[in-house]
């Protein structure tokens, strides 16, 4: 953008009228989301009249939230905790990726009115990998934690042809869970085991954290990283999903020891982008919707 990003959001507004195509976010909490930034910006960027707000819609009222989609005419929906595998179980039809998953965060509202369930959050971070110039096919990753975030990139790493993934996690039985999401080319290992993980890491070409180590709490930033410093080297490229504060101390670590870093709000940017991408049919300006949310971060 040649103008202030603050403008470009409030500018977002002026247009609103009656013909306004209208998005939005489900979850709870949503307050604090990027999401309506992200959006509104990338929406611009493609000079269409959408706007993107946020709806806090409380544990268990999903089946409400997507009657409201139909009786309102919004056009898309972005789904966040809780209610991502409520709403793959509600929808109409589901992608492959939203099956294997059974989560979804992005419903899709088709042209005959049927709502078809999507999940962008793994091949947003491949997109995010790929921008930086990572490519993940062939490659040997290591991706600590295995919740959604960590679930929805094994299967997107599977999709693109990675060739070896490893899963750890606190919880063995979590990791092996994720594990069968690509059974033939994963493993799964305690992170407690540290002689295994140590081997892991000298193995893995990429390591992605998708714990919530290292994340800031009540704007006091933890000095935590999930993984020794001294493991990484100058051949891995180092991913962290925390994004507030967007250099954790494991990037920092990481740069010091010379691996190449990728932080977290690119995934929630790319994520946006394929969203607005099924949306709309168009790929938004993602360098101006990083853009915004880094600004809206600072």
């Amino acid at each position: 953008m040649t103008h202030d990003l603050q403008a470009a959001i409030a500018n977002t507004s002026y247009r609103i009228t009656a013909s306004t195509s209208v998005a939005a976010v489900i979850g709870d909490p949503v307050k604090h989301s990027l999401s309506p930034i992200i959006h509104n910006v990338g929406f611009q960027s493609l000079g269409i009249d959408w706007v993107y707000v946020a709806y806090e819609v409380k544990a268990g009222q999903a089946r409400a939230a997507l009657d409201a989609v139909r009786i309102f005419g919004l056009r898309g929906l972005s789904v966040t905790m809780p209610h991502k595998s409520d709403v793959a179980d509600l929808v109409d039809t589901v992608s492959t990726a939203a099956q294997a998953l059974k989560s979804v965060n992005t419903v899709e509202v088709g042209a005959n009115g049927l709502l078809v369930g999507h999940s962008t959050d793994g091949d947003g971070l491949v997109a995010s990998l790929s921008a930086q110039g990572v490519d993940v096919t062939g490659k040997s990753i290591l991706i600590l934690g295995a919740g959604g975030a960590a679930r929805s990139i094994v299967d997107a790493l599977k999709r693109h042809r990675s060739h070896n993934i490893v899963i750890a996690n606190r919880s063995l039985a979590g990791a092996q869970s994720a594990q069968a999401l690509a059974p033939k080319i994963s493993q799964s290992l305690a992170l407690s085991d540290s002689a295994a993980l140590k081997t892991a890491v000298s193995s893995a070409d990429i390591v992605i954290n998708a714990t919530s180590i290292g994340m800031s709490k009540d704007s006091v930033h933890l000095s935590d990283s999930p993984l020794s410093a001294d493991l990484i080297t100058p051949q891995h490229t180092v991913v962290d999903l925390v994004y507030h504060p967007i250099q954790t101390e494991l990037l920092r670590n990481a740069q010091q020891r010379g691996a190449q870093t990728v932080d977290g709000l690119g995934m929630l940017v790319h994520q946006a982008a394929l969203q607005q991408q099924i949306w709309t049919g168009f790929v938004p300006d993602v360098p101006d919707m990083y853009r915004a949310a880094l600004q809206a971060l600072s």
